[in-house]
């Protein structure tokens, strides 16, 4: 039975690396997959999404106004049979665009996959996790570790000093540089003043 997944996590977890790694499995067993990744930064022309370890693949890319279950069904009828979606970025999916996913899986019984960040920078749910996490059929966090060795599950915007930033658009292209996850305790500490973060720390998998 076709399910609508949502896979989140803070940044540096693999999300995209494990997303690439779905659809390898699907393909490699002679199946359809269709990747989405929302068009964020106009300044990239490839239909791509690419993981921090090298692997990529085509994708389609969707702005806020699509229709993605029109898309989909787009891709069927040009494409044929199709086994699974896969999101990239989920979290920037809008309410509507969350809901047309589970046409996707409720009337087409195409299983979708998703994946995102469930907090911005402030701490945050992003529109499209909000209804993710109220709409998906199951849920997974996949886990990322801070550098005080605790779980990250927070996201800080930090500045070049590796101070925390508090306000600023929800979405600043280019800017991943300045990220980092951390644990809700360090993150508070950050956000106090009474720390600093290297963003070239890198957040490490929990097996």
């Amino acid at each position: 039975m076709a399910k609508l997944y949502f896979y989140f996590s803070a940044m540096n977890a693999g999300k995209t690396t494990t997303l690439l790694q779905s659809a390898y499995n699907y393909r490699e067993r002679g199946m359809r997959a269709l990747i989405l990744t929302p068009q964020l930064d106009t300044r990239r022309d490839d239909a791509t999404v690419a993981s921090r370890i090298g692997l990529s693949a085509a994708a389609l890319r969707f702005q806020r106004e699509d229709d993605l279950a029109a898309r989909v069904r787009g891709d069927i009828a040009q494409g044929g049979a199709l086994h699974c979606v896969l999101v990239d970025e989920a979290q920037f999916l809008t309410r509507a665009q969350v809901w047309q996913l589970t046409d996707v899986v409720d009337a087409l019984h195409v299983p979708v996959l998703c994946y995102g960040l469930r907090t911005d920078f402030r701490g945050e749910l992003f529109e499209g996790s909000q209804y993710l996490l109220a709409w998906a059929d199951e849920l997974t966090e996949i886990k990322t570790i801070c550098h005080s060795g605790k779980k990250a599950t927070m996201v800080l915007r930090v500045d070049a000093q590796g101070r925390a930033v508090r306000e600023g658009p929800q979405v600043q292209i280019g800017g991943n540089e300045r990220y980092v996850s951390v644990s809700r305790a360090e993150y508070k500490k950050v956000m106090q003043g009474a720390g600093r973060i290297d963003p070239q720390q890198p957040s490490l998998p929990i097996n």
